[in-house]
């Protein structure tokens, strides 16, 4: 579905079912906000399940990205405030908010503006702070192919490498990497510039009052699962869910177990 978001058009993906506006509030919604030049289709097991389950789904593509119009935003703040303005478009009060890696920066930013729209937060693939190699960050820049060169070298395990994925026929690091071509130019420097700058303080999180999740792969070379244990000390009542064998693309490499454990925390709350 397409809607006007801050007067811009914008992408949603609803995990395959029509929502009609009057019921969108009728049932718990659950927000996923994907990561550093990607858009809703990362998310595809995921936000079906939900769905097709008695919940609102809501995959937007952020500003600039897949299909909705625009600049991609420079800023973590900046896609935070955007979300309450979707939020807002849909006519949504509160939300269950899923992100990934730049997503899940977002979403802790969010539950820190937004707290009474915050239903629950989970985090998947996140670090504070979430420094990004000024290698990468050049290659972003400078020279896209590589920099997604880059970013399939570090997200994925050694056995994705080489195979391993849930759907017989598909290749893991071919997926991604259409994914990230088809994106605008400039959006990958961008969004990786804007986990790189994002500076709020690990103890500034103590404020959060809605549950939070926090989802870690135990081979993930970008978010370490030693930097998602960090947080737990910092986020009251946060919990930590590791998917073994995993690394930071865990949709794309564990997809049900990423599933099981969102299942486990929003299908439960």
């Amino acid at each position: 579905m397409n809607i006007t978001v801050n007067g811009l058009s914008t992408y949603i993906y609803t995990g395959g079912k029509k929502l009609l506006p009057e019921a969108v509030d009728r049932q718990p919604v659950v927000v996923f906000i994907h990561g550093a030049q990607q858009d809703h289709s990362c998310w595809t097991l995921q936000s079906r399940w939900f769905a097709h389950h008695g919940f609102s789904v809501f995959a937007p593509d952020l500003p600039g990205h897949g299909q909705s119009a625009g600049e991609p935003l420079a800023s973590v703040e900046a896609i935070a405030d955007w979300i309450a303005a979707l939020l807002d478009a849909l006519g949504v009060a509160q939300a269950n908010l899923v992100g990934h890696s730049m997503g899940s920066l977002v979403t802790l930013e969010f539950a820190v503006r937004h707290a009474a729209r915050t239903r629950q937060a989970a985090l998947i693939g996140t670090s504070l702070p979430m420094p990004v190699a000024p290698v990468l960050l050049d290659a972003a820049r400078d020279n896209e192919p590589k920099a997604a060169a880059m970013i399939n070298d570090w997200s994925y395990s050694a056995s994705a490498q080489i195979g391993g994925n849930t759907v017989p026929g598909l290749w893991l690091l071919g997926v991604n990497e259409r994914l990230m071509a088809r994106q605008k130019p400039g959006v990958f420097h961008t969004d990786l510039a804007a986990c790189n700058a994002y500076t709020r303080s690990a103890e500034s999180l103590s404020v959060i009052a809605a549950p939070v999740l926090i989802v870690s792969g135990s081979q993930d070379k970008m978010t370490s699962p030693k930097a998602a244990k960090a947080l737990l000390g910092n986020i009251p009542g946060a919990r930590l869910s590791t998917v073994e064998g995993s690394g930071h693309a865990l949709m794309a490499e564990r997809p049900d177990a990423v599933l099981d454990a969102l299942i486990g925390f929003i299908g439960k709350a």
